[in-house]
């Protein structure tokens, strides 16, 4: 059967999105994150991080940085009394990327689903039997090409432009649209009646 998770996005749906994140001082958790985690945890579901670094091919903050930051930011989860993440899994290429090391197409930058896939692999997840919460197109093309079930947060960048992508990408509706990340716990949980979108 393999294990089940919940894949998430990390700006916009367990932080703030505050544009580049290069600094612990401006790491903002989204309103009832812990809560929200804690009852996904509690059902079994791994919480697994997948996410786009574009600040390592801008050159504004290493590969080590940002796991240092992400530990600050599961540190602040845990202030808040939410629960251990299982696994947080990035991509820092971009197709303009200003580090040169960076600057490629490559399977893991979202849209694309290889952080889904790698996670998949690592940890025996069956995608079939999986989520992906986020709060992009970008995040919802991910989840979909992956086989999973799609949840998009109304938190205000669902509506930005479709991120930078070598030929660009068709953006698809989400399998359920969610206010926060507790509303879609909700909805992973079958607490909440599905608002279905046409993906479904």
């Amino acid at each position: 059967m393999g294990q089940r998770a919940v894949f998430l996005d990390r700006d916009g749906v367990l932080v703030r999105d505050v544009g580049p994140l290069t600094s612990a001082d401006d790491i903002v958790l989204t309103p009832g994150v812990a809560d929200g985690l804690n009852q996904l945890k509690a059902a079994g579901f791994l919480l697994v991080v997948v996410s786009n670094q574009t600040v390592v091919a801008r050159g504004l903050l290493n590969e080590n940085a940002v796991m240092e930051l992400q530990a600050q930011i599961q540190k602040r989860i845990a202030n808040a009394g939410g629960p251990s993440l299982d696994d947080f899994l990035f991509c820092p290429h971009h197709p303009s990327a200003t580090e040169a090391a960076y600057r490629r197409d490559c399977g893991c930058r979202k849209p694309a689903p290889g952080l889904l896939l790698e996670a998949a692999l690592k940890h025996g997840i069956s995608l079939e039997q999986s989520f992906m919460i986020g709060d992009r197109p970008s995040d919802v093309a991910a989840g979909l090409r992956a086989g999973c079930t799609t949840i998009m947060l109304t938190t205000g960048a669902h509506t930005a432009p479709p991120i930078e992508v070598t030929g660009g990408f068709e953006a698809r509706p989400p399998h359920h649209v969610a206010a926060d990340l507790p509303d879609a716990a909700a909805i992973v949980l079958g607490k909440a009646l599905p608002r279905l979108g046409a993906a479904s």
